[in-house]
């Protein structure tokens, strides 16, 4: 599974081809800076290509015998335990994460792929009674047809596979766009697990392409009914809008600037190893990341000094060593963009428990606390080994404090008393919180999606089905109806 040329092309309609774009895209190693690969560019004429092949594709796999389409998913995951090496290897090179990220990403990736398996079945039929004397209703679940993915580059074999294996298992056809910084892991990765798992040509296409070159065509194109994007706020948005005018159904996971609570019965050593972990998995690249640590003034001492401990002892440095905890951020721009933002946090007030150094893509850790109350950090989102301590008096305050931001993806709440601690959880705008746990969490059957500014619908189990399926009402009169004229 060489990656350096054979999945550096575009893959429509089960044809490994080069993009017929007018330039490339590179794809560096955001750790040593070297070239993995160059792409070439699909136009907006291959993504109709890729649409269209979908399109074809689907009405035959729709019918396929589910228990014939979960047998894919099956071989996929194979393939996946047995070169499970060689993509770690991958994920190290292209995404900058460590060992322990690797393996994190590869667990939940297998868990999807059984996840697959058991979604080809569950799609249900119902029979509805109807006030029609002889009617029978009918209600079918059905594929929606044609999804369009676009997938992030932190956790970007996941992320894509999340909508990828649940969309094709219920019996839709895909095309996915990977994140220009990650498309093999993100797209062309996944593309060769389901070639050699048996998936039938043009179900799975993959379009390596940016805006640049295609504008909204990924969006626009008539032949999608869902749009599942995983990504910035910002671009979220902007999908959304797209998306609308079109009719089309969204799926939007989006950023977040979670909190991991600390109260004043909480485990101290305990909420200090969930918030080091919540922050800085994956250098902090992950939307469910705990931006901030909200802790008890009653016991803010000990636990800062317990935790600022902790963090020092984390290792930076190359992301091929087992030892490293932290490796590179995806590129220098976001090492730019992090470092800006704790420079105007300081400028503006906060104090800074530890300040990392950074360099290129490497960043050390940095803490900081007595941020103000209208400082610009507090409010967004991190994506990066940066963490704000911040104490309260008292639950209503943290309440009030992890509430105030446009975001509301996911949080943690550590305390002695588990009904408490799902008290003050059940009072945070998130569309997921965890008592006694960290901030990042995510299983294939539970929904999993945000609030506020976080995203529109979820994932997992039932509301995948939800998701990717459309119900088909077929009424039959058994009798003769009577009619006004």
């Amino acid at each position: 599974m060489s990656y350096s040329s054979e999945l550096a092309l575009q893959y429509i309609d089960g044809q490994w081809k080069p993009g017929s774009g007018s330039w490339e895209i590179i794809d560096f190693n955001p750790y040593s800076g070297e070239k993995i690969a160059s792409i070439t560019v699909a136009t907006v004429a291959e993504v109709d290509q890729a649409y269209r092949a979908a399109e074809r594709a689907q009405k035959e796999w729709a019918q396929v015998n589910p228990y014939t389409r979960r047998l894919v998913f099956e071989r996929a995951l194979r393939i996946v335990e047995d070169r499970e090496r060689e993509i770690t290897e991958i994920i190290i090179d292209e995404l900058g994460g460590t060992h322990v990220k690797a393996g994190f990403e590869l667990a939940l990736t297998k868990d999807m792929f059984r996840e697959a398996m058991q979604l080809s079945l569950r799609p249900e039929g119902r029979i509805l009674p109807s006030p029609v004397d002889g009617r029978e209703n009918r209600l079918y679940r059905l594929p929606v047809g044609v999804i369009g993915i676009i997938s992030p580059f932190n956790f970007p074999l996941f992320l894509s596979l999340k909508s990828v294996a649940p969309a094709l298992a219920l019996g839709n056809a895909v095309v996915l766009k990977p994140h220009q910084n990650t498309p093999i892991v993100g797209g062309t990765l996944i593309a060769r697990i389901m070639e050699e798992a048996g998936l039938p040509p043009g179900l799975l296409n993959v379009v390596v392409t940016d805006i640049a070159e295609i504008g909204d065509a990924l969006i626009e194109h008539p032949v999608p009914k869902v749009i599942s994007f995983t990504g910035s706020e910002k671009v979220g948005r902007h999908v959304a809008q797209v998306a609308a005018g079109h009719f089309k159904r969204t799926v939007l996971e989006m950023g977040g600037n979670s909190a991991l609570i600390v109260l004043d019965d909480a485990d101290l050593d305990y909420a200090v190893d969930a918030a080091v972990f919540s922050r800085f998995a994956h250098q902090g690249q992950v939307c469910m990341a705990a931006n901030r640590v909200l802790v008890d003034r009653s016991v803010e001492k000990e636990f800062t000094e317990r935790f600022v401990a902790k963090i020092r002892g984390l290792r930076v440095g190359d992301p091929k060593d087992p030892a490293t905890h932290i490796g590179p951020l995806i590129n220098p721009n976001q090492a730019d963009a992090i470092e800006a933002q704790i420079t105007q946090a300081i400028d503006g007030g906060a104090t800074a428990l530890l300040r990392g150094r950074t360099d290129g893509t490497l960043m050390e850790p940095s803490v900081l606390t007595g941020v103000p109350a209208d400082a610009p950090i507090l409010s967004t989102e991190i994506f990066g080994p940066v963490v704000l301590v911040v104490p309260f008096d008292g639950e209503d305050e943290a309440v009030r404090i992890a509430n105030d931001t446009p975001f509301g993806l996911s949080g943690a709440v550590h305390t002695g008393d588990i009904e408490r601690g799902v008290r003050v959880a059940q009072r945070i705008d998130t569309g997921m919180i965890h008592v006694n746990d960290g901030t990042i969490a995510d299983e294939p059957i539970v929904p999993f999606g945000g609030e506020k500014a976080s995203g529109v619908g979820r994932l997992g189990g039932d509301s995948t089905i939800e998701a990717f399926t459309t119900l088909k009402w077929i009424s039959v009169q058994h009798g003769r109806s009577a009619f006004p004229f």
